[in-house]
């Protein structure tokens, strides 16, 4: 089984590389075949190029890399922090670029006029860890839990995966070392769970 680990911050010993550190052991340990990016070390270029945008296949090799990866990967881990509601601009670029016309998804008329799309992923199983500062309930009850929306209904569901999970830990700022340790300890169960359920 495949499975693709992207981790979105710009420190090295974040929280965020820890929760990803879980599920990429997680997943190693039941025997994927795991690739695993993180996008600030590698320098991930997030601009999107002006023929990218529209909807020409990308002449970037890295990012090219990187779509033949997402398309290949039975499961999907992105993990990364809450920035104004949605991801940091450094995923977002990834997203951009990664998550590419007919190579994520598609139309029947073979362009975008409004109809449904379709769903061209084979990834069976998604799972979109956060971290922020705003506590849960106000997440969801103040913001309406923007990420959640992004990821389950405008990207994943769009490019056809079916099964995605999602957490959001938090507060990060002022939680204790068993706290963030618990965390952790529940990224890789999600992980587990996640490819038992795939099996």
């Amino acid at each position: 089984m495949k499975a693709l680990v992207v981790v979105c911050h710009p420190a090295a010993d974040s929280f965020n590389h820890a929760l990803a550190e879980a599920v990429r052991a997680a997943w190693t340990s039941a025997g994927c075949d795991v690739v695993f990016h993180d996008l600030y070390a590698e320098g991930f270029d997030p601009l999107l190029s002006a023929s990218e945008a529209r909807g020409t296949s990308t002449a970037d090799k890295t990012v090219a890399a990187h779509i033949a990866e997402l398309r290949a990967c039975d499961l999907l881990a992105v993990i990364h922090p809450n920035c104004w509601g949605a991801p940091p601009a450094m995923m977002k670029g990834w997203i951009d670029r990664v998550f590419a016309p007919e190579a994520a998804y598609t139309f029947a008329k073979g362009v975008d006029s409004g109809d449904d799309p379709i769903g061209l992923l084979r990834t069976r199983a998604a799972l979109i860890l956060n971290t922020g500062n705003t506590p849960a309930e106000r997440e969801k009850n103040h913001f309406g839990d923007p990420l959640d929306h992004i990821w389950r209904r405008c990207i994943l569901e769009f490019c056809g995966v079916k099964h995605v999970s999602r957490a959001l830990f938090g507060v990060v700022a002022t939680s204790s070392r068993d706290e963030r340790r618990a965390w952790v300890e529940q990224a890789g169960k999600m992980a587990r769970e996640m490819w038992e359920l795939v099996l």
